[in-house]
């Protein structure tokens, strides 16, 4: 492994990378071969996360089979394991690997015994990539059995993983905007309780390319996250969501429920396009704005005063203004409306980093109507 002028080298050469607004899949591409000349790997997981959820979208994989994406997500959400992201997210660390984590064995993990032994992958190195106190990223590096990961990679690791995270976040926030000719209409998927499409509308599949479905058919990996979610909440808390940058370059809000009346164990995913309020906080969250200039920005998008956001806050006037003077120079923007454009319309997400004046607001086209009522469908997909 690297060490000292030339590793230094290396990270400049990964966090000047992370700096250029590259687009999430492009700055994977770009940093993954610079991470294998320090961190020999056999398999790679990488997916990008809702801050605001935690739950992992747009998973990529590189000689892990893409069938195993159910099972991953059961074993997150559903089962008991080690060396889990929710519980990686939450620790100060955020880097751990599984050999570490089975304390040398481990065999002691379903996961292992379940994928990575018959892959002949054995030690995981599974990082959080979070930056300014939000998470924007999962990567989990493999090796074959018999070549642990050593501390030195590890720190390796950690040292990047900020830089990697700003690079997403930035992303997001130069990503230009490409709006193609999409659904606009909310999308219904059933599923059986074994994860099979039991039927869509119209406007579902639609919204699932442009999900960019991967090519062998399987549903995405935010699907099957969310109905995992939803089978280990309790049934009176509520639907989970998650939001999704889609390809096109527009929010989509995913939300998974339980359909009583289509038989045992069947959900029902609904996709549409994020209202303003469900963008905002993932978008707050890459401007680096922090936890009460955040729950500011999500009073004004409501449209409180500052008399009125002062009350339910609990915290003066002046606060508010001074809260408000920092949102407004961390969004590029000199007035509460401008923050409302700039923030929740998607066209001047590009724009305003660089402090430009909003421009025209893009309409999509308009599409008929679809079908409202799912069609049955002879393979899953």
């Amino acid at each position: 492994m690297r060490s000292g002028p030339a590793l230094d080298n290396l990270v400049a050469t990964i966090a000047e990378t992370c700096r250029s607004g590259l687009e999430p899949a492009a700055l994977r591409a770009a940093v993954l071969p610079r991470l294998r000349r320090v961190v020999p790997v056999d398999a790679v997981w990488w997916a990008l996360v809702d801050p605001a959820t935690l739950l992992f979208t747009h998973a990529y994989r590189e000689e892990i089979p893409a069938e195993t994406g159910p099972y991953f997500v059961e074993n997150e959400f559903l089962a008991d394991d080690v060396n889990k992201w929710t519980d990686l997210a939450h620790d100060r660390d955020g880097a751990r690997t599984l050999i570490a984590a089975t304390a040398g064995d481990p065999s002691s993990s379903a996961r292992y015994r379940d994928i990575f032994e018959p892959l002949g992958l054995e030690d995981e190195l599974r990082v959080v990539l979070r930056s300014r106190g939000s998470v924007w990223g999962f990567m989990c590096l493999h090796r074959e059995q018999g070549a642990a990961f050593s501390a030195a990679e590890l720190e390796f690791t950690q040292r990047i993983a900020p830089h990697l995270a700003e690079g997403l976040r930035l992303g997001l926030l130069v990503q230009g905007l490409e709006l193609a000719q999409t659904a606009d209409s909310a999308g219904l998927i059933l599923l059986a309780a074994d994860g099979s499409v039991i039927g869509t509308n119209t406007a579902a599949d639609q919204w699932l390319d442009e999900l960019d479905t991967s090519r062998s058919g399987t549903i995405p990996i935010e699907v099957h996250a969310l109905t995992a979610k939803l089978r280990s909440l309790d049934p009176s808390v509520g639907a989970p969501q998650v939001r999704v940058r889609t390809r096109a370059g527009r929010w989509a809000i995913l939300q998974a429920s339980w359909m009583p009346n289509q038989g045992h164990d069947t959900v029902a995913v609904i996709i549409q396009q994020a209202a303003a309020d469900q963008v905002a906080p993932v978008v707050m969250s890459a401007y680096g704005l922090t936890e009460q200039e955040q729950k500011i920005s999500g009073l004004v998008f409501h449209g409180l005063s500052t008399h009125a956001i002062s009350e339910k806050l609990h915290i003066t006037q002046h606060t508010v203004q001074d809260h408000l003077k920092s949102i407004f120079e961390k969004t590029g923007v000199r007035s509460r409306r401008e923050l409302v454009a700039t923030v929740l319309r998607q066209q001047y997400l590009p724009r305003a980093p660089a402090g430009q004046p909003p421009g025209p607001v893009t309409q999509p086209r308009q599409r008929d109507t679809p079908d409202p009522l799912p069609r049955s469908r002879g393979t899953p997909r």
